[in-house]
């Protein structure tokens, strides 16, 4: 029964390596084509598709801004690429690698293990890390330590029930400790990721569960009443994947990652997340999504009143983010104001001052975000196309984006696109070529800073949609 358990759970750990062999490599036009994607071809397309895992370490979401170990080298790394980053999201190993090897993505960046099984299917970059894995249990309680016998030999994990993410090196490396003991451990996998393993054994809900030791030791500021002192394995090599076949892009990642990790930035972004106190404050806030599912204390007003204009409600609130940080008290230097930025002229319009509440300047930016949508619907049918007008509006005014848009059709641009159409042509609005054209109405504006502010506002919204996958996979049974 143990050896057809061990067959089993070690097929669907490895992603059955045996579908991607030579044979079925040749007969699927698919996997052949993936193959054939390396650096050029990337950077042909114009952006590096990644697949990250979502946690308290990696990535997550805080106080509304993306935040984590892998995004920020991420973001090194296309910043030395000069290529545009394509984040997404997913705990589902299984998923992600079968994703990598048919070219969906280009990279997985999270902490994987580096197994002979693994580099079967994928090529793995220069390991970044080494690690051990722990058995995470709760601490002896003080108050009745005759209720509990703790686990310091692997050899005393024999009939034990031991939870682990799904499709993890976790459980290959109790299948081969069952065999190194010669007695059966229970092993559950759950699509449910480690460090929500950990926060059950923490709770009480479970007794076990395996975790790398770097996570778990971060885990335990969060958690103090776990224990993580009995080692499971060796230490292991952890890294990024790439496809095969992908030798120019992981000898640049490589190369990137050699110089990159002697610099005192990549110290501090260790320490950030590896050493630092602030790490367990993050995740008891309020405002620490995987845990609360908030982006801000403002989060049911924004959903009410996007909802009234058919807004996606997170679209509205990276806006707001990048308006005011959500701190309703700030005033900037042209004396706009508030959680919603309003121009003092724009907000007696809509009935509200600086002395109005924040729901009520929310109330009446939503009502000015629908004005804008009304000006553009026609020609802008596209609802995230036009949501892009929109934005460049609220930040520059509609006269200069009318401007822009009445350039774009002189001179043969798409009048209904925002990237590198009517985009462009506000950026040359500063240029007195375009400006005193007849068909602009509205004079000089300085373009890059709006161009800056949609930009930011839909990178930060594709991170926050991110969220939707992840909140399905953490709560699954």
């Amino acid at each position: 029964m143990r050896r057809l358990r061990h067959f089993i759970i070690l097929l669907l750990i490895l992603i059955l390596p045996a579908l991607y062999s030579s044979k079925t490599v040749e007969n699927n036009p698919k996997i052949m084509a993936a193959q054939a994607i390396d650096l050029p071809q990337i950077r042909e397309k114009g952006r590096l598709s990644v697949v990250t895992d979502f946690n308290s370490i990696n990535y997550f979401i805080y106080k509304g801004q993306p935040m984590g170990f892998q995004y920020e080298l991420l973001n090194e790394l296309a910043k030395d690429l000069d290529i545009e980053l394509d984040l997404k999201v997913s705990n589902n190993l299984a998923a992600n690698f079968e994703s990598l090897v048919t070219g969906d993505y280009d990279l997985i960046a999270s902490n994987l293990t580096i197994t002979n099984a693994r580099k079967e299917l994928v090529d793995f970059t220069t390991p970044y890390s080494q690690t051990s894995q722990v058995l995470v249990q709760r601490s002896l309680d003080p108050k009745n330590p005759a209720l509990q016998t703790m686990v310091r030999n692997p050899i005393d994990l024999a009939g034990k029930t031991i939870y682990v993410h799904q499709n993890s090196s976790y459980s290959a490396r109790l299948q081969n400790l069952e065999e190194e003991i010669g007695e059966d451990i229970v092993i559950i996998e759950v699509p449910a990721e480690t460090e929500q393993l950990i926060k059950m054994v923490a709770n009480g809900e479970i007794m076990y569960t395996i975790s790398d030791q770097n996570i778990a030791s971060v885990n335990k500021s969060y958690y103090p009443n776990i224990d993580i002192e009995t080692a499971v394995s060796f230490p292991q090599n952890q890294a990024w994947a790439v496809r095969k076949g992908s030798v120019q892009l992981k000898k640049a990642i490589n190369d990137w990652m050699e110089n990159f990790s002697k610099t005192a930035k990549y110290a501090v972004i260790y320490n950030k997340y590896f050493n630092s106190e602030r790490s367990a404050l993050i995740v008891k806030s309020d405002y620490y999504y995987p845990e609360t599912g908030k982006i801000s204390r403002f989060d049911e007003i924004i959903k009410r009143e996007s909802a009234k204009i058919g807004w996606d409600w997170r679209l509205v609130a990276s806006m707001i983010y990048q308006e005011s940080r959500f701190n309703p008290n700030v005033t900037s230097w042209a004396g706009a104001f508030g959680i919603m930025q309003l121009m003092p002229g724009t907000a007696k319009r809509y009935g509200v001052s600086k002395k109005s509440s924040p729901e009520s300047q929310i109330v009446a930016g939503v009502k000015l975000i629908k004005w804008l949508d009304d000006r553009f619907i026609d020609e802008v049918p596209d609802d995230h196309e036009r949501a892009k007008f929109v934005l460049a509006a609220y930040n520059i005014g509609y006269g200069h984006v009318r401007d822009a848009i009445n350039l774009t059709s002189k001179y043969g641009g798409n009048p209904s696109l925002w990237d590198n159409n009517v985009e462009t042509y506000l950026l040359k609005k500063s240029d007195p070529a375009y400006y005193k054209d007849p068909v602009v109405r509205s004079g000089y504006c300085r373009g890059n800073e709006t161009q800056k502010y949609v930009k930011d506002i839909i990178y930060r919204y594709d991170h926050y949609l991110n969220m939707d996958g992840v909140e399905i996979a953490l709560n699954s049974k």
